[in-house]
């Protein structure tokens, strides 16, 4: 698998690392019967590296090594992650769009020669293993103003993972949030309490708007689950969630989704008799049934749907196109 290298992509907070982690010990390490154990440690197995902590002066040092004298500073021999790799394994080479352009290009090399040289030395050197990247950068962003290369970015994109962010994986599947509650509360207690779960998210229900969007993500549901078994309480970053609270509020807006529950009560009534009378035949009466519902619920999208496709099609198309509507 060392010809395949992988690229997650996704915001901040979103899980690239631990994903990243789960690919880089999953390769296979084979057994040697003669010496009775695995030919390696599934531990030792990955190496991870964050590109964007070391100056541009250290990555190439940090990524190949480098050799005494290589530059000053460079009071001894220094192994890199790349030698570091173990030929049944993974390097993490984690916020690669920050890198530099020459440092892309050396990268480059290892990725279709398998070979790099140490900082300060001629030798050449084999690399042994997979590579597994990420980046919370928009990638097309920095290839349109030539920041990341593209040749780079082809080399790397055999294998591309998006990892979602929390706020798609809730609006998914909701109960999603007492899963990674329950898991964290783990983690973080070394013990299972449904009780003091259950307590941790009636805490987060009172501080937190309806739909709140996660904008710090996983990361950010960890240190408020830490906040409110500390104070009781977790203060978000409402100003960081504005943008995504604002257009759940104008898609609720829309669907009619904050009108009266008497208004909406009657929208469904209607609607139901409405469908129920076009698939009888009774086109007239359908869609005075669908007129009412729209006057109740503005918004309502699935009486606008079926009142326009009834208006297209002609009486005995009419139960099709209604049915085709719901469909949709």
């Amino acid at each position: 698998m060392e010809e395949f290298s992988t690229l997650l992509l996704g915001e901040t907070g979103t899980g690239k690392g631990t994903a990243a982690a789960a690919i880089g010990r999953s390769g296979f390490i084979p057994f040697d019967e003669r010496k009775g154990r695995f030919a390696e440690s599934f531990a030792g197995a990955f190496v991870a590296i964050n590109l964007s902590q070391f100056p541009e002066g250290l990555i190439e040092s940090e990524l190949f090594g480098h050799r005494k004298g290589a530059f000053t500073g460079a009071v001894e021999d220094h192994e890199g992650v790349l030698t570091l790799s173990s030929p049944h394994g993974a390097i993490f080479l984690d916020e690669i769009g920050e890198v530099s352009a020459p440092v892309q290009i050396k990268l480059l090399q290892v990725l279709q020669d398998r070979v790099f040289s140490p900082v300060g030395s001629h030798e050449t050197r084999r690399f042994q293993g997979r590579v597994v990247a990420a980046t919370n950068a928009t990638l097309e962003e920095l290839r349109r103003r030539g920041t990341f290369r593209d040749d780079f970015f082809y080399r790397l994109c055999s294998d591309t993972i998006t990892v979602p962010p929390l706020r798609q994986r809730l609006a998914e599947d909701p109960g999603e949030l007492d899963e990674l509650v329950a898991h964290v509360l783990r983690r973080v207690t070394g013990t299972e309490s449904a009780e003091v779960a259950g307590r941790v998210r009636e805490a987060m229900e009172g501080c937190l708007p309806a739909r709140y969007p996660w904008p710090g993500n996983v990361r950010e549901l960890e240190q408020c689950i830490r906040s409110v078994l500390l104070t009781g309480r977790y203060d978000p970053d409402l100003r960081a969630a504005a943008p995504d609270l604002r257009s759940a509020l104008l898609k609720d807006m829309d669907a009619g989704a904050l009108a009266e529950p008497r208004a909406r009560e009657a929208a469904g009534a209607h609607y139901n008799l409405g469908v129920a009378r076009a698939l009888a035949g009774d086109r007239e009466s359908a869609a005075e049934h669908l007129r009412a519902a729209l006057d109740h619920v503005p918004g309502d999208r699935r009486a606008r749907r079926a009142l326009e496709a009834l208006e297209r099609a002609g009486v005995l198309e009419a139960p099709d196109a209604i049915e085709d509507a719901e469909a949709r």
